[in-house]
Order: structure tokens, then sequence, then C-alpha cells
């Protein structure tokens, strides 16, 4: 069995933004093979749904215990199937540091300032976890939060649609083929990465928002 999470924050002022991208994800590997992109079952405080994908079983999971505290859910999962996270998790998440239109495979590594990625390596005690960068450009002169909370530029929409279509692709190769076999195949050596600019750590804000309706809470948090 395989896992895929898919980052992104619950409601519907937050579907469509870039920070959804990995919501997007899983929808469309939903509707590609199970239940057409609506998961309807609650368990590990988010949405699950199991599909079968070139004969693996893989579980859907959309937490929706917002952005930066994506662990809580990840790691309900993983303990509740036994999951080995370096084998068996793939997460999905928006990336600033590379172009609309691309995506980034990798075994392990750091956050680089996303608070998803930070809370899910709290939640399982390490960084050893696959995870799929789905590239939205950087927000230039506009600020972090206000860029990735936005919705995609119509010029950037037919490119992020194809960097989701990519991702579902390199989530099918890995569940079916492994990691390698992914990597191998979807990290384009000829679309470097933002030309050795350093990313930003994001400021932190409080993990969980007193109020995940209100406007200003860090429920809305890019982080």
């Amino acid at each position: 069995m395989k896992l895929v999470v898919g980052l992104g924050n619950p409601g519907l002022e937050h579907r469509g933004t870039r920070h959804n991208v990995g919501f997007d994800v899983v929808d469309l590997l939903s509707s590609r093979h199970g239940s057409g992109g609506r998961l309807a079952r609650s368990k590990f405080q988010g949405l699950l749904e199991e599909v079968p994908v070139r004969g693996e079983r893989v579980l859907l999971l959309k937490p929706l215990t917002y952005m930066n505290r994506s662990g809580l859910s990840t790691a309900e999962a993983i303990r509740f199937h036994k999951l080995d996270p370096a084998a068996d998790l793939m997460v999905v998440v928006d990336d600033m540091a590379i172009p609309c239109g691309t995506i980034r495979l990798r075994g392990e590594g750091g956050a680089g300032g996303h608070q998803g990625l930070v809370d899910v390596e709290r939640a399982l005690g390490g960084a050893r976890y696959p995870r799929c960068r789905v590239g939205i450009d950087g927000p230039g002169e506009q600020s972090w939060s206000d860029y990735v909370l936005g919705r995609h530029r119509p010029e950037q929409r037919p490119l992020v649609d194809a960097g989701i279509a990519l991702a579902a692709d390199a989530v099918e190769v890995w569940a079916s083929e492994g990691l390698p076999a992914a990597m191998n195949r979807f990290n384009r050596p000829d679309r470097p990465e933002s030309a050795g600019t350093p990313r930003p750590t994001r400021p932190d804000r409080p993990a969980t928002p007193p109020d995940a309706s209100s406007p200003g809470s860090a429920g809305r948090s890019p982080s």
C-alpha cells in the first residue's frame, strides 16, 4: 500500500489557490482512478480515498488540518497502516522556487521554508520521505502570503494545469515502479531550479488558527 498526501488548506476560499496544488494533484488522481475527484470519506483528520493505481493499492489523503498542521493527518495515516515513510509515502506540495509547469521529485531533504513540510517532518521525526514539488513561479514584488493564497494568473493557468497533470503522472510511476524510475523520467535537467537563487524562509505564524474561518487566522497562513 502507498500513501499520497496532497498539502493544502480546506475551505472554498482556498480552492484553486497556488498553495493548494497538492490538493489539485490528489483530486486529479481521484478523477483518474477513483470517485472522480470527490474524496468524501473523513478519516485521519482529512478526506481519504483508496484507489487502484496500476495494480497498487494507493490511499489519497487531503489533510483538513490547515497547511502548517499537515503532519497531524499524515502521521495518523502512517501509523494506522504501519507504513514506512521512506518507501510508502509521497507528499505533494507547491513550490515557489521552480517554474509553473515543472515538478521536482526527491526522496528526502529539507523543508525549504515550507511550513507544511516542516510539520510533516516534525510529526514523522525526520525528512526521509519522498516529495513531489509542483512549481508555481516566484512572487516577484508581491508578498509571499498574498502570492501563495492567490489564484493563478491567466497566463499561468495552462502551465499550472500541465504541472498538475505531470505530477499525477509521476505519482503513478512512483506507486507502480518506484522512486528511482519516477525521478529518472520526470526530473527534467533542462529545466533547472531558479538559477541558484536561494529560497527564503517564510516567517513562522501560530500553527493552530484560533478561528480557522477568519480571514486573518493562521489557517490562511502560507506557511
